[in-house]
């Protein structure tokens, strides 16, 4: 064990630089397997790279998916954890506890499998196989290695009735569904059921977002997608009243869209993984409205600059990944739904683990 002191935000895991820099802005993490008292190690079975680092990763090396894997292995052999040095994010794991130091407090015993719900591009990480059976062609890893959670880390036990994959998606995206049932549930009990936009509907997050906003009382969902094949999909199935074909980057085409659709929104929710939605998405939302930004490609400063320059009186919410109760809902959700349960489903037969 470690002699030096620890820190349940894992402070005593940064190598570089120095100082007081929290994991996820460190450069470099000191991911060996020895623990700390409140830690805990997991051997690693599958990474789910976010959507916004694995398009960018992909489209940097024009789908080249031995590139792609090569750099995923050099930036964890560099960092000491996944975090895409341009998007910053990284995703999240499953796998089986190895270890559990004595004063851990996340309550987790030798065997379980669970999901890590913190992002990687905080979690100390080494890969042990150069990842030989992952293609670089798709967001689900499956690897070996180990992985180590602090005193202040967040896992959640896989459940018996759901397949790995299956838990693994829904988990990486669950807390968009319960911070769109908060905010919805805000405006009912002010009296108003309000008009509910998301962007990217068809993904998800959008979906599961879509369907929150039903059970929180929503009064009209706008589902935007940007192909045909995606309102394909939606189309019919009552995840939402109106599904529109728009670009989500483009300020008036998404306007327009949604206005035409019923909008402008009162809530609107972005999550789609690519970047420039921020001034469409403050265009569609009424004044007094709130947007959820909830993709790790949103420039965060383009936000706040555009409403200013458009005079939007909109409320903005960063969508930080965390509302207590969060899993435990979002695999309710689609235990419930059996539409989101078939879009998700459909995610895993297009692209199986290899």
């Amino acid at each position: 064990m470690p002699h030096t002191p620890s820190s349940p935000v894992g402070l005593h895991r940064v190598l570089e630089p120095a100082g007081a820099t929290l994991p996820q802005a460190a450069q470099r993490l000191d991911a060996r397997p020895e623990l700390w008292p409140d830690e805990v190690r997991i051997a690693i079975e599958t990474l789910n790279l976010d959507a916004a680092s694995f398009r960018q990763l992909s489209e940097k090396h024009g789908g080249d998916g031995e590139a792609v894997r090569a750099e995923v292995l050099d930036i964890v052999a560099t960092r000491g954890k996944m975090q895409n040095p341009v998007t910053g994010s990284g995703g999240m794991l499953i796998g089986t506890v190895e270890e559990v130091g004595p004063r851990s407090p996340l309550g987790l015993s030798v065997g379980d499998r669970v999901a890590t719900l913190v992002s990687l591009s905080l979690t100390p990480l080494v890969l042990t196989d150069g990842l030989e059976r992952w293609d670089g062609r798709s967001e689900r890893v499956p690897a070996e290695g180990h992985a180590i959670l602090f005193g202040r880390s967040i896992a959640a036990q896989l459940p018996d009735d759901l397949g790995p994959d299956l838990a693994l998606m829904v988990m990486d995206v669950c807390g968009a569904p319960a911070l769109v049932h908060r905010v919805v549930a805000e405006y009912v009990a002010r009296g108003h059921a309000p008009t509910v936009a998301v962007l990217g509907g068809a993904g998800k997050s959008g979906s599961l977002s879509l369907a929150a906003a039903a059970e929180a009382g929503a009064a009209r969902r706008i589902a935007v997608v940007p192909v045909e094949r995606e309102a394909a999909l939606l189309r019919g199935t009552g995840l939402a009243e109106e599904v529109v074909v728009a670009d989500a980057r483009s300020p008036l085409g998404l306007s327009e869209a949604v206005a035409a659709a019923g909008g402008p929104a009162d809530v609107t929710v972005v999550c789609v993984d690519v970047p420039g939605c921020e001034q469409p998405a403050i265009l569609s939302t009424a004044q007094g409205g709130t947007i959820i930004f909830f993709s790790m490609a949103t420039s965060f400063a383009a936000a706040a600059l555009g409403a200013e320059g458009v005079a939007a009186d909109v409320r903005m919410l960063v969508g930080n990944g965390f509302v207590p109760g969060h899993a435990a809902y979002a695999l309710d959700l689609l235990r419930r739904d059996p539409v989101v349960r078939g879009l998700f489903e459909g995610r895993l037969e297009e692209q199986p683990v290899r």
